[in-house]
């Protein structure tokens, strides 16, 4: 049984397109998961998702992108499934597994962020 809803449909057009970048497509589980893919014309696609206090970005070549963000969802769809919130130690293995960075737009101290992380 197929859990993700997509969601793209509800971005009008001019929302999709962010920065450089273009949503191609957002999905989400009860509206506590959600897992977005954006393509870039010049630059690595990005991955973002977001899991109660975990979200991030994920970067990845275009060809790798797709398969990446099925892993990511796979993952994220696991520990939902299991415990409704992230773990520590998923959200530890998750951001070191995906490598996950914090998108560059929001203001905040992103050192004590992923100290934060690893220290629960």
């Amino acid at each position: 049984m197929n859990r993700w809803k997509d969601v793209t449909n509800t971005f009008s057009e001019s929302r999709r397109h962010y920065k450089n970048t273009y949503l191609e497509i957002c999905e989400v589980i009860d509206e506590t998961v959600e897992i977005s893919l954006f393509s870039s014309p010049d630059d690595l696609f990005e991955i973002y998702f977001s899991f109660g206090i975990m979200y991030g970005i994920v970067y990845a070549p275009e060809e790798e992108a797709a398969e990446k963000r099925e892993q990511m969802k796979a993952d994220l769809e696991q520990e939902y499934l299991r415990n409704k919130e992230p773990s520590r130690e998923f959200i530890k293995r998750f951001a070191e597994k995906y490598d996950v960075q914090l998108p560059n737009d929001v203001v905040f101290d992103s050192d004590a962020l992923m100290e934060k992380w690893m220290n629960m």
